[in-house]
């Protein structure tokens, strides 16, 4: 779909590059949600660690750059705008 829109993008392979915690606030502040809803929570490690935890914004964003296949993705950002993308019909609403 990104591909099909003609307009430049770039893919971050985030288990090579894992987001700073700023990184992740600011992708959080565009998505409009809590660092809690950009988890994954049917990974083993959140399950193992995590689940029935009570934990601050800090401690999860933490717990993400510790685990960074707990972030949801795909996420498509364009500006001060993102969503995570899937369905993959949300994209449509940032391009």
């Amino acid at each position: 779909m990104l591909k099909q829109s003609g307009k430049d993008f770039e893919i971050i392979k985030y288990l090579e590059d894992v987001p700073t915690k700023e990184e992740l606030r600011s992708i959080v502040n565009c998505l409009g949600i809590t660092p809690e809803n950009l988890v994954r929570k049917n990974e083993a490690i959140w399950k193992e660690n995590y689940r029935g935890r009570l934990l601050s914004d800090e401690e999860i964003l933490e717990a993400m750059i510790a685990h960074p296949k707990l972030i949801e993705r795909p996420i498509v950002v364009n500006g001060n705008k993102a969503v995570i993308g899937r369905p993959a019909e949300n994209i449509e609403t940032v391009l």
